[in-house]
């Protein structure tokens, strides 16, 4: 298949580079704690040698920081590290790193006092003194808060491509290039749109391509192929990542299904011809990472996804999120929302909070509630609720 890639400028990322003159890189993240130096190498590397060739690792606090400078020493893998709310840490990682992510939606947390012009000016200054490059990586969960007050509350993408548009001027005003862009939801639909948009505006800046929360296997791979066959084939992409939600020790399958995705793009072996339109159950479900509180999320998720079939001829999203950086804002959207820490699972309804539950709990309620939404469903009228059968 011949691919004719949008003409992004080449961005070089430690002893690799992105965009239209490379390869597209295939990522990926750690999901080991950050802290656990011994575990985060072996699988940095095992990533790594699944043909990963930017590894994610996560840094919340001092200690983390403290241990990535140890996980640098004992591994050659080209390193990215996720900065979330705390912008600041970024003078304590990037000597230890060779790409930083900031969310744009995410630079207010910190000393509110401080306009996000002057705090990226800060992580500009701190990348170019450290040789990194940077990603602006926009998620739909927590776009930038004025963005969002622009539009009406069911359009999802015009906040994130315009935050995005902003972030890229304002960055090519300080004369920094060293940057890409990932603009990610949970729809494959608003990831093509937005991307498809962004693109369109700004061809010349290299893209992160991925569908955050995909879930789990193998649904989260076809959703994540849906949203690469129909960008990549049109030339959009330069790095992407397959987001799924796996133990620790299966984590690596997130690269190899990246590489037989691209590998199948590229020999024209693709799946989809129309848009991704759920009109069954949707249960999304973030990557495990090293936020996760409890590695019981993965098992949770796995559960729920086989309690939950009875009820899979119905239109209804439920969204199991494993931290508190990503699990209050991006549970808003579903029917149902539950968003794990150390010892409970948050429950939400339609964004509003039914309270904190046991991993013991959950299920039960989680059900009691889906039953009430599959029953209010079943009254409707039968343009909202499509039966697979076809009635």
């Amino acid at each position: 298949m011949s691919i004719s890639r949008n003409p992004t400028r080449s961005v070089q990322i430690g002893h690799l580079a992105i965009g239209s003159a490379h390869p597209i890189v295939v990522q990926s993240m750690c999901a080991t704690r950050t802290q656990d130096v011994h575990a985060t190498v072996a699988q940095a590397n095992d990533l790594a040698a699944a043909g990963a060739g930017i590894v994610r690792i996560a840094v919340d606090n001092r200690n983390d920081a403290a241990a990535l400078a140890a996980i640098r020493q004992n591994t050659e893998t080209t390193l990215a590290v996720d900065l979330q709310e705390n912008y600041r840490m970024a003078e304590l990682v990037a000597p230890h790193v060779e790409k930083i992510r900031y969310n744009p939606g995410h630079l207010f947390h910190h000393e509110k006092q401080k306009s996000w012009q002057d705090k990226v000016r800060y992580l500009v200054d701190t990348a170019s003194k450290n040789d990194c490059a940077m990603r602006v990586g926009v998620n739909c969960g927590s776009v930038d808060p004025d963005k969002r007050a622009l539009y009406p509350a069911d359009d999802a993408v015009s906040p994130m491509v315009e935050s995005a548009l902003e972030h890229c001027d304002f960055l090519d005003s300080l004369s920094f290039t060293r940057y890409c862009v990932s603009l990610k939801d949970s729809n494959p639909n608003r990831v093509i749109d937005a991307n498809r948009r962004f693109a369109g505006q700004r061809p010349d800046i290299p893209l992160h391509l991925g569908v955050t929360e995909a879930g789990l296997p193998p649904e989260g791979i076809i959703k994540t192929r849906i949203a690469f066959e129909q960008l990549i084939g049109a030339g959009i992409g330069d790095t992407v990542r397959v987001s799924l939600t796996l133990a620790n020790d299966r984590k690596a399958d997130e690269v190899r299904a990246g590489h037989e995705i691209l590998h199948d793009i590229y020999n024209g072996r693709v799946r989809s011809v129309v848009r991704f339109e759920p009109d069954t159950l949707n249960v999304i479900s973030c990557p495990s990472c090293s936020r996760v509180e409890n590695e019981a999320f993965v098992d949770l998720a796995q559960r729920v996804k086989q309690m939950t079939r009875y009820a899979e001829a119905y239109a209804i999203t439920i969204a199991v999120m494993g931290c508190r950086v990503n699990g209050p804002g991006e549970t808003d959207d579903a029917d149902l929302g539950l968003w794990c820490g150390p010892k409970y699972v948050n429950l939400k309804r339609g964004g509003e909070k039914l309270g904190a539950f046991t991993y013991d709990e959950i299920l039960p309620r989680l059900k009691r509630e889906l039953d009430d939404l599959v029953d209010l469903r079943s009254s409707a009228p039968e343009c909202i609720v499509r039966k697979k059968t076809g009635a």
